[in-house]
């Protein structure tokens, strides 16, 4: 796994040379740190405040759950010695059946797919579009070539720090 993002930053850094060393003329790069730029934005701020609330109000939903059969269990094991071998065996699916359900609105909530992500999606990708819309224009503008994101390692090993348009892509979603 390490091998791979290594190979990747080499890679990514190795065309990235490429690309600026076989121009002959010369060509205007850019920083930008998307999540300062993001994190400055009230309308995100407000997004990943939802967003950290509905998670938890989740999480607390799923742990109340969780506790509750954890007391079946601890019920179960109580009582286990009384019940005949067919209780026992209805009882452990019961058990089982609550666990898996519990999984299963823990995937739903906050799988790769899950609600969580489809809140984030819907709440985050309109402000994301609109701040790469503006870091758009402003490097058509101002005639950059390349404006790499700062935040992200990707490929990005040095930026001096004249490069880093941060500021002046906050000041332009004002």
């Amino acid at each position: 796994m390490i091998f791979m993002k290594t190979l990747k930053r080499i890679l990514l850094a190795g065309a990235l040379f490429f690309i600026i060393s076989s121009q002959a003329i010369a060509q205007r790069i850019a920083t930008v740190d998307v999540t300062v730029v993001l994190e400055s934005l009230p309308d995100y701020k407000a997004a990943q405040t939802e967003l950290d609330e509905v998670a938890a109000q989740w999480r607390r939903q799923i742990s109340e759950k969780y506790d509750k059969i954890k007391g079946l269990y601890n019920k179960y094991q109580a009582e286990q010695v009384l019940m005949s071998e067919e209780m026992r065996s209805q009882k452990e699916e019961e058990i089982m059946a609550r666990e898996k359900e519990v999984r299963e609105m823990q995937k739903d909530k906050f799988g790769p797919e899950g609600a969580l992500f489809q809140k984030r999606r819907d709440l985050v990708q309109p402000i994301q579009d609109r701040v790469y819309g503006v870091i758009e224009d402003f490097a058509n503008d101002k005639g950059y070539d390349f404006i790499l994101d700062k935040s992200s390692t990707a490929g990005l090993i040095f930026a001096n720090e004249r490069y880093d348009k941060t500021d002046e892509i906050m000041a332009a979603l004002k």
